[in-house]
């Protein structure tokens, strides 16, 4: 914590202190101070936004990636999809940084037979819930993506999906918080929640100081299951889920491809400038961040089956990142057992998607001096904290 930012927390009482400086931490403070509440954010990294915000590959797919048996997941994403267009304007306008949203759409494509029937079943699930998406035959699909395998058996074309890229966006909100004055503090851990007369009021820091605040919000992804500021009492059941993707870059006047494309195995994700993200592999190994050769090996294959071409693209990198997942999928957004501590977490593989509805839903529900148990309006019922003290009692 340097100096100048030292400054501008001392003596001062804030209406809201975040803990968690990924996208989910930042697109909330930006929410809280839009709406012209005091606001802080510490982040214990040197840098913000390096975990998992800076491995996701961006895609903002609530039809294309429905699972069956989801529903409340399902109106979550399409509220915060809903979101996005004037979630990315106000940001951009106040940043100055472009962040490559666009909505051009995902392929899910089925490469042998057994696939092509298992995606006719979710099509019919699309269908019946009034999603729009078509199936698209082998040659349909190739017209539109002249790179597929030609081997396909045939696609579902979801084009109202869309993509951002979650690095640009995270990069665009610290300049945004930037030119707001709101404090981000880096390199600072938080040593424990300050609680008085039965309700927090703010977070003790690295150094002996303190953040004075009227509510706290807890924002630290799949960390905040085990984090040892937080009272065992309002840790909700949040678990470290590894994803590793491969980064590989083409020439941006002629892309490999133009839009989502996505197979029982992979997905790859197309960026404006040239980069591809190849995802995820799905990994229950606890906090390990590390990249494995078979980690690599299969993302490669996989997305090679899917699209032949990336064989000629450069390979650029990969990396690791730990999803927060929770029991039922279901993100943890409201307030905790202790008042004026708030969660915001759980997200698992949708935390860039559900940003704009996380970060609304929590600034309402701070403004509202929402107690232990509310619930928050609309899809976001099914988030709240409350729902796991239930199932504890």
């Amino acid at each position: 914590m340097n100096a100048a930012t030292d400054e501008n927390i001392r003596d001062r009482n804030f209406d809201a202190v975040v803990v968690g400086g990924g996208l989910i931490g930042l697109s909330t403070a930006f929410e809280l101070d839009r709406r012209g509440l005091a606001v802080a954010v510490v982040e214990a990294a040197a840098r913000i936004g390096r975990s998992a915000s800076w491995v996701a590959a961006g895609m903002l797919a609530p039809v294309g990636e429905l699972e069956f048996g989801e529903p409340e997941l399902l109106e979550i994403n399409l509220a915060s999809a809903g979101l996005y267009p004037g979630f990315v304007a106000s940001i951009e306008s106040e940043s100055g940084v472009e962040v490559d949203y666009s909505r051009r759409g995902g392929l899910h494509v089925a490469l042998d037979r057994d696939e092509a029937e298992a995606l006719k079943r979710v099509l019919e699930l699309q269908l019946r819930l009034g999603l729009e998406s078509e199936w698209l035959g082998p040659a349909a699909s190739r017209r539109i993506e002249p790179g597929l395998s030609p081997g396909l058996n045939g696609s579902i074309l979801v084009a109202g999906d869309g993509m951002v890229d979650p690095r640009a966006l995270t990069s665009a909100l610290a300049s945004a918080l930037e030119s707001r004055e709101v404090p981000v503090l880096t390199s600072t851990g938080v040593v424990g929640l300050e609680v008085s007369g039965g309700r927090a009021t703010g977070v003790g820091i690295d150094g002996g100081s303190r953040i004075a605040a009227g509510a706290v919000v807890a924002a630290g992804g799949a960390e905040t299951g085990r984090t040892s500021w937080l009272p065992e009492s309002d840790r909700p059941p949040v678990r470290p889920v590894k994803g590793q993707v491969v980064e590989l870059r083409g020439n941006p006047a002629d892309p490999v491809c133009e839009r989502i494309l996505a197979s029982e195995r992979s997905y790859i994700v197309p960026r404006s400038d040239g980069r591809l993200v190849v995802g995820a592999t799905v990994e229950e190994m606890g906090f390990d961040t590390s990249v494995t050769a078979g980690g690599v090996h299969e993302l490669l294959r996989e997305a090679y089956r899917l699209l032949p071409d990336i064989s000629e693209l450069e390979f650029t990198g990969a990396t690791a990142g730990l999803r927060p997942g929770t029991p039922d999928n279901l993100p943890v957004v409201g307030p905790a057992h202790t008042p004026g501590l708030f969660l915001a977490t759980g997200h698992y593989r949708n935390g860039i998607l559900q940003a704009p509805i996380t970060a609304a839903t929590v600034a309402e529900m701070i403004e509202a001096g929402a107690a232990p148990g509310d619930r928050a309006d609309g899809p976001m019922a099914a988030a709240g904290p409350a729902r796991f003290e239930q199932v504890r009692a």
